[in-house]
């Protein structure tokens, strides 16, 4: 007999923000595609180290390793760039932990503003973290408009 759960344990948690930027689209991706490697951990600030492991160049199969210190734990992971295209979107997903992030940008004819959507995908969740799931998704939409409001913010300082 196989026992049901009342809940899909392959669906993933997802928290997504949109935000826009007074900038041209291509500004607002070099920011976040073309220099990604070093631009991550200044809008990621849950990251304490961060290594890219295929040098500092953004291409599709690009790896890189972070530790992230969520709720006091500090979490190693690695990931891949699996989507790239330039003045589009930004896709990487976790290969030692079960995540994706997306960034999506869109303008009207490469005029201002330029508006970026993070979408972040928790693409498993143990059964045991089920019940918290409400709780889970409220976090990640949090982080979600913390790192579009980040993004904005620096941009705007540095002239992105």
């Amino acid at each position: 007999m196989q026992i049901k759960f009342p809940f899909d344990l392959s669906k993933p948690v997802v928290g997504e923000a949109s935000i826009e930027i007074n900038k041209p689209v291509h500004d607002v991706f070099s920011y976040i595609g073309e220099y990604f490697f070093d631009n991550y951990p200044k809008w990621s600030v849950e990251v304490v180290e961060f290594e890219p492991l295929d040098g500092k160049e953004v291409f599709i199969g690009a790896k890189a390793k972070q530790v992230r210190k969520d709720n006091g734990a500090e979490v190693e992971s690695v990931f891949e760039i699996t989507d790239y295209q330039p003045s589009i979107k930004l896709i990487f997903k976790g290969l030692t932990e079960p995540y994706q992030h997306s960034y999506l940008l869109e303008s009207s004819e490469h005029k201002q503003p330029t508006r970026l959507t993070f979408r972040f995908e928790l693409l498993e969740l143990e059964v045991f973290m089920r019940p918290f799931e409400k709780l889970i998704r409220s976090a990640i939409e949090e982080g979600a408009e913390n790192t579009v409001e980040n993004i904005k913010n620096l941009i705007a300082v540095e002239g992105g």
